[in-house]
């Protein structure tokens, strides 16, 4: 009689994961990388972290000065490198929609380097970064292709990093977009 080979026992390759609010309570990268519960938005995710940024940003900016805000967004991008990276790898997709620190870590810096600014012009930064987020124009799509998952490639730290860099050059753009304006308009 003959015994299984060790690699008739292992489990079939599974697939994605799908996030849900018990899978981001079970370990605390999710927690981070799915924005707090933002990015378990059945609809438009990126645009709801997006929004969970700002208005996580409007209460925090009372407290944090320039210096504080730097280490917050450093900090940030060191622990969500982490964090996008391991929840990439429980979902088992290189770079899932429900993973919105990336919005929201960018989003942080476009109002911190845009602040103080009117409610309108707020508004006109949101519409402008989900636009370059969303459609990845020009630089933003460079830099989403740059750290795709490669053939017989696992998720590893190059993914969780290009999860992070596409939104960044977005919000890069945005605040070219931004700087232009305001050149343009004289104030």
């Amino acid at each position: 009689m003959s015994t299984p080979s060790d690699a008739s026992l292992a489990p079939p390759p599974a697939g994605p994961r799908r996030a849900t609010a018990l899978f981001m309570a079970a370990h605390p990268a999710r927690w981070l990388a799915l924005g707090f519960g933002s990015g378990l938005s059945p609809k438009a995710p990126g645009t709801v972290g997006t929004l969970w940024a700002w208005a996580s940003f409007l209460l925090m900016q009372r407290y944090l000065s320039d210096a504080g805000w730097v280490a917050v967004l450093l900090g940030g991008t060191l622990l969500g490198w982490w964090a996008c990276t391991r929840t990439a790898q429980h979902l088992r997709v290189a770079d899932p929609g429900a993973i919105v620190w990336d919005e929201i870590l960018a989003f942080w810096l476009v109002l911190w380097l845009w602040t103080p600014a009117s409610l309108w012009s707020q508004l006109a930064a949101f519409a402008l970064f989900r636009f370059f987020d969303a459609v990845k124009p020009g630089p933003v799509a460079w830099a989403d292709r740059r750290y795709k998952l490669r053939a017989g490639e696992a998720i590893g730290w190059r993914q969780g990093w290009g999860i992070l860099l596409d939104d960044f050059v977005a919000a890069g753009c945005t605040l070219l977009v931004l700087a232009l304006w305001r050149h343009l308009m004289g104030a």
